[in-house]
């Protein structure tokens, strides 16, 4: 009987299975990195242990200390949740020695269907259809070019031991092959220790579906539907849904036969996920197995009303499933988003930092949250982005939709980018409400789904100035805590602000404006003029709080969640000073997150120039995108390079990221070397670019 659990991963995993092995009077025992000391999952856990520095493999992938902690503790137990070790048949088989319950299938089911090239053998023994392709062991180069161009491009090559989208690549033409071998190669090494890649045929607009399947050691074996998780970038998942749409009756029950056809041919114990492609003629392909709990299982508990971490300890007790095959009920329609921190104007790169305003949405039976984090913690650039899961229910897939819109459009993060605005596009997409999706919708809408809100840019710009403007007065007024309920305190003079949307991260001087502000005698609203325009925009404040302003938008009254970030001032405040600001002009950077009306909007306040700025950077200096570790210079400098070509690659949260040549010219010297750590905005080489005249 299982007493005891240590959870052998970190963020909302974590959490999500402390909180069901806690409901079911389990002791829990979590395991944090130097980074993670302060983490949620650390807070939630009975106790909690520091397993080594940040970096994964000292940390979280340590099989040996997590093993030897476990045994010191007595554990009954280790779940290892998804990703880390959690398909590790090496860390289930020193679990088994210790006579540590590992919470999942076998060492032999793991290693069988970790290698996706044994994987495909069984399957195709096993009458699964597959898709033609390569999946035996010569790696030679040449060797796997043959291969593809027997298969015909564009072919998929893929890690054998990879998931996630890690090493994996679609190549289009022969003269791509090599260089797409090498960094697939490269990055599956780094992820996954092994280099070894598989190609299949690239079907052209397929979608991705899955059957959550679940056997316990009594032989009995179930799957509880399908998914549609068509919905990726980078080849992660960002939209999951519980059923997939659109399927006739006849295709769900043959796919659902399949996966457990698939699982029972490997002896499978535990929760295990099937993924298949399918055409467009509801043909489908056995693509992999995946060893564990999926990100996305929420949805099919949702759909199924089971809690699946707790069918999982069952199972590990030796205890029968829960429900037989036609026990299982399939209820409504559930659809989960992942928060991620990243850009998707910068294609997805991700974002690291602090959570410095951290405002989810209320939870209720129709709308759920899985998160790992609460404001002020650190999303840290040596794990995966992901902050958390929003997962809505609905009778019919429709009301799933609008409740998950609504879930967004109160879901308020600040300090970091996400790409709530980009989900929030996506289920606007007739597209996605129709349920017309496949693995291309990303690429497919590329250009829709990158296009800003239509709320009026000027009216936007206006509120945000008269947001500050009220921090500005409360400062030094000496009322930051009583606020003022109407605006008589303001100026009766014009006062104007520099003002520009942050859309890419920094500041841009060619997408500045200049809003005047223009107080009336009701001493409630305010004018706001926008240079260059002669339409005043009205606004009345009446009450500005520190995180919402409401108040009179137009013909509107509205209340506008907000966060302003500002450094602190050139002098520092003392106990008897207001902060020195000078009314009306921000001395300092100041970067103002507000959410109008479910949408998020950024800008930034460009500090006045007092005339102490002396520098003069005209230097054409590549700085990196986000932090990072440097994994190649790709040119010895000093060096002559032409446009598009690669000058240095860089790490950061697993996926490696090229800064490229914009124009024919010249690297004259890297300020950083290969392993060498680099802060996101850190100038990392010296770049001329070559004049007309050369």
């Amino acid at each position: 009987m299982i007493k005891t659990i240590l959870v052998a991963n970190r963020g909302e995993i974590a959490c999500r299975i402390i909180r069901t092995a806690k409901a079911l009077g389990i002791k829990t025992i979590a395991i944090y990195s130097t980074v993670d000391a302060q983490a949620q999952h650390v807070k939630l856990a009975d106790s909690a242990f520091h397993i080594g520095p940040a970096q994964p493999a000292q940390s979280y992938l340590d099989q040996a200390n997590i093993i030897a902690l476990a045994v010191a503790e007595k554990v009954d137990a280790i779940h290892p949740g998804y990703g880390f070790l959690s398909e590790n048949a090496d860390f289930a088989e020193a679990c088994a020695e210790q006579n540590i319950i590992f919470i999942g299938p076998s060492a032999a089911a793991i290693r069988q269907m970790g290698s996706k090239s044994a994987a495909k053998e069984i399957m195709e023994q096993a009458g699964v259809p597959l898709v033609k392709g390569y999946h035996g062991t010569n790696q030679e180069p040449m060797f796997l070019l043959k291969r593809a161009q027997d298969i015909g491009f564009p072919v998929l090559l893929k890690a054998v031991a990879g998931g996630g989208g890690k090493g994996m690549r679609i190549l289009h033409a022969e003269d791509e092959f090599m260089a797409g071998l090498a960094a697939a190669k490269r990055e599956a090494l780094q992820n996954f220790s092994n280099d070894e890649m598989l190609l299949e045929k690239y079907i052209m607009q397929p979608r991705h579906i899955e059957i959550q399947v679940f056997c316990d050691t009594q032989g009995n074996g179930v799957y509880l539907h399908d998914r549609d998780c068509s919905i990726q970038r980078r080849y992660q998942k960002i939209v999951e849904e519980a059923p997939a749409p659109g399927l006739s009756d006849a295709t769900r029950t043959a796919m659902g036969k399949a996966a457990l056809a698939a699982a029972q041919a490997i002896s499978y114990v535990g929760a295990g996920t099937v993924e298949f492609l399918l055409d467009k003629d509801e043909n489908f392909y056995f693509m992999e197995m995946n060893t564990r709990l999926q990100v996305e299982h929420p949805v099919t508990e949702m759909i199924t009303q089971q809690d699946l971490v707790a069918w999982q300890i069952q199972v590990a007790n030796g205890e029968p499933l829960p429900l037989q095959q036609d026990d299982i009920p399939r209820q409504g329609h559930a659809i989960e988003v992942r928060i991620y921190a990243e850009t998707p104007d910068k294609e997805f790169l991700p974002s690291s930092g602090t959570l410095a305003f951290y405002q989810e949405p209320s939870v209720n039976t129709y709308l759920r949250v899985d998160s790992g984090v609460t404001q002020g913690d650190e999303v840290s650039v040596f794990y995966d982005p992901m902050i958390s899961k929003l997962i809505a229910y609905g009778t019919q897939r429709n009301t799933a939709i609008t409740r998950l819109q609504q879930g967004l459009a109160d879901y308020y993060i600040a300090g970091l980018d996400t790409n709530i605005a980009y989900l929030q596009n996506i289920l606007q997409q007739r597209e996605f409400i129709t349920g017309q999706v496949s693995t291309h919708f990303i690429d497919d809408l590329k250009d829709v789904l990158a296009q800003p809100n239509e709320t009026s840019e000027d009216s936007i710009l206006a509120l945000g100035c008269i947001i500050l403007q009220t921090r500005l007065e409360q400062s030094f007024a000496h009322c930051t805590r009583d606020i003022p309920a109407h605006w008589r305190n303001l100026s009766t003079t014009k006062v104007s602000f520099d003002v520009q949307r942050d859309k890419s991260g920094c500041a841009s001087t060619q997408s500045r404006s200049q809003i005047t502000l223009t107080p009336v005698q009701t001493n409630q609203t305010l004018n706001a003029w926008v240079w260059g325009s002669d339409t005043p925009v009205h606004m009345a404040t009446f009450s500005c709080l520190e995180n919402q302003w409401r108040g009179k938008f137009g013909d509107k009254t509205l209340v506008v969640p907000y966060y302003l970030e500002q450094p602190s001032p050139h002098s520092e405040p003392t106990n008897t000073t207001p902060l020195e600001l000078t009314p009306m002009l921000p001395d300092v950077l100041s970067h103002l997150t507000m959410w109008v009306e479910g949408q998020q909007h950024k800008l930034i306040f460009p500090a006045v120039d007092l005339g102490q700025n002396t520098s003069d950077n005209t230097a054409n200096n590549f700085v990196a995108p986000m932090n990072g570790t440097v994994v190649s210079q790709t040119v010895d400098a000093p060096a002559e390079v032409k446009k598009g070509d690669v000058l240095m690659i860089i790490e950061a949260m697993k996926m490696e990221h090229n800064l490229k040549a914009p124009c024919d010219g010249k690297v004259t010297e890297y300020f950083f070397a290969p392993g060498d750590l680099v802060s996101g905005g850190a100038t990392v080489l010296s770049f001329s670019p070559t004049t007309q005249s050369e």
